[in-house]
């Protein structure tokens, strides 16, 4: 009975042991991995050429920063340029609107449009009239058409074909008239460029200019023409 309880404890002993060593054993191995986890898994020269590829990112990052911020500035400067150049565009455009506008009212160039034609004629032969002047066109009659076709827009005005410009001048000379030194005989037609509505309604208002003309025994007429041709002038 002695014996017995010897080896029990022995056993007892022994699996205490065993059990202590055990948990020994696991906990040696779970420290191990946990400083292999630590550890880097490159190599130092790895590591090395690593952080120095990261450093060069890392400043090449920085570069394109600095280039975009650059590029920006220039991209400014390259669209307040062509802003500039559109501004200058649109000046030389219009020195050369305003050009052409010059050669036209000076007769210099050939122009073609929409616009109105006036006919002027003198009077029906009155025996009861003792002054033959009282029924023919004069150049005030020219004058007053003329005036009034400008003052509604007119952009180019001829008279029988002749083009007029700021240094016409007209000469009532008997049954004819003289425009720049050149006769015309009646009667005298009046081709003028620009808006027919409103050319049309100026020169028929109630006591305008036509009413005027008739008062004093002249024949009028207006016709709208949708094209109407006058050739620059001739000559210096």
């Amino acid at each position: 009975m002695k014996k017995i309880k010897v080896r029990g404890k022995h056993v007892i002993l022994s699996l205490v042991c065993l059990v202590l060593g055990f948990m020994i054993a696991f906990s040696y191995h779970l420290t191990q991995l946990e400083n292999q986890k630590e550890k880097p898994s490159l190599s130092d020269k790895q590591y090395e050429k690593t952080l120095g590829l990261r450093n060069q990112l890392i400043a090449q990052e920085e570069t394109n920063r600095k280039l975009q911020k650059e590029l920006n500035k220039k991209q400014d400067k390259v669209l307040k340029n062509e802003k500039d150049l559109a501004k200058e565009a649109q000046v030389f455009l219009n020195l050369a609107e305003d050009a052409e506008k010059y050669r036209m009212y000076l007769g210099k160039v050939k122009v073609k449009g929409k616009g109105v034609k006036i006919t002027l004629m003198d009077g029906a032969y009155d025996p009861n009239e003792d002054n033959v002047n009282n029924y023919l066109v004069h150049e005030h009659h020219v004058f007053k058409v003329i005036n009034e076709l400008y003052i509604s827009g007119a952009a180019a005005v001829a008279i029988n074909g002749q083009r007029l410009t700021s240094h016409s001048y007209i000469v009532c000379n008997g049954p004819v008239i003289t425009v720049d030194g050149v006769p015309h005989p009646a009667p005298f037609v009046i081709t003028a460029i620009g808006d027919p509505e409103v050319l049309t309604s100026s020169l028929n208002l109630t006591g305008g200019v036509k009413d005027q003309l008739v008062n004093d025994n002249l024949v009028f007429s207006l016709e709208k023409e949708d094209e109407i041709v006058l050739n620059p002038i001739l000559g210096s």
